[in-house]
């Protein structure tokens, strides 16, 4: 509708200052043609819009004036308050930001559009993290984001998982990602993407260097690639087991993202699962089902297995250490 295309042209010139003809033709999917009666339509309805031609040229609004319409239909308006839990963030240090910002977006709305949008902010609720994930708070997170708002490099000392101490690295970043409640930097290590999770970073420094990234690439392009390598990585075990059905939703539910095609099979009592493994030595999370799982192949998880139950055994059975009964 061309009263949707006039407002859409209103507020990119509010937002964006002078914008080409050609960009707000490909933004809005018309003719420069097109665009440029639109501004003449703006223009007689005493909106101070001019046009300059040229190279360097574009359209824009006279220096000072604001419109305070928000253009947002009933839907776009509850859309804003579907937003995810505060923890992502309060840990940007965002938290306050955040709740005024929609006290003035909603301040801002058409009165008719204010009941739905409240609602919505009462009635949704997105939570980000997984169930029975151990919480734990990033550290240092203020300086990684320093280093990115800065476009500065970054020294992190950096404990990778099973290692005893950290590591030492002068990194670039390109920014931070929230994966299901968990903060990464996403950084070039020696002209190479690397994912730093940031609640492994022991310490981080702000180098007053500027970053040197990739030539062309920025967050979205990097963490494509990132995502990529991890979700591609190859499982290194098959596991089949079989699980009671009493508890194979609360199974499926804790285990969902190791399992590897839905649950199978025809016997009223159990339930055949195939589960992807980096190593056979994860099998032993099985252990917390006691016997509603048991391990039917590859024969060397269930050996592992078995050795884990004789250590638990060991540790807990009769002439136990000094914590026996």
């Amino acid at each position: 509708m061309k009263a949707d295309r006039l407002l859409s042209i209103l507020l990119l010139l509010q937002t964006r200052g002078m914008v080409p003809a050609g960009e707000l033709a490909a933004r809005l999917e018309v003719s420069v043609r097109t665009v440029y009666r639109d501004v003449e339509a703006l223009s007689a309805a005493g909106v101070p819009v001019w046009a300059e031609r040229g190279r360097n040229g574009g359209i824009s609004l006279l220096p000072g004036y604001r419109t305070d319409v928000t253009g947002l239909t009933a839907d776009e308006s509850r859309a804003l308050f579907v937003l995810a839990t505060a923890g992502a963030h309060d840990a940007l240090g965002l938290g306050e930001a955040l709740a005024a910002a929609l006290r003035k977006v909603m301040a801002a709305l058409p009165a008719p559009h204010r009941p739905a949008a409240e609602r919505t902010s009462e009635r949704i609720l997105v939570d980000p993290e997984r169930w029975l994930r151990v919480g734990t708070a990033p550290v240092e997170l203020g300086e990684l984001q320093r280093a990115v708002f800065a476009d500065l490099r970054l020294e992190l000392s950096y404990r990778h998982s099973g290692a005893a101490q950290p590591s030492g690295y002068t990194v670039d970043p390109y920014g931070l990602v929230s994966k299901a409640g968990v903060w990464y930097l996403v950084a070039d290590l020696d002209g190479a993407p690397r994912l730093f999770r940031a609640d492994r970073v022991r310490t981080a420094r702000v180098v007053q260097e500027a970053v040197r990234r990739r030539p062309g690439l920025g967050l979205p392009e990097v963490w494509a690639v990132l995502r990529e390598q991890v979700e591609g990585l190859p499982d290194v075990v098959t596991v089949v087991a079989r699980v009671r059905r009493h508890r194979l939703d609360m199974f499926t539910r804790i285990h969902a993202a190791l399992l590897s095609a839905p649950p199978s099979g025809e016997d009223p009592d159990w339930a055949e699962v195939r589960l992807g493994l980096r190593a056979v030595e994860a099998v032993r999370v099985l252990l917390a089902f006691g016997a509603d799982v048991e391990v039917t192949d590859p024969p060397r998880a269930r050996r592992e297995l078995a050795r884990a139950a004789a250590d638990v055994v060991a540790l807990y059975g009769t002439g136990a250490g000094p914590g026996r009964l």
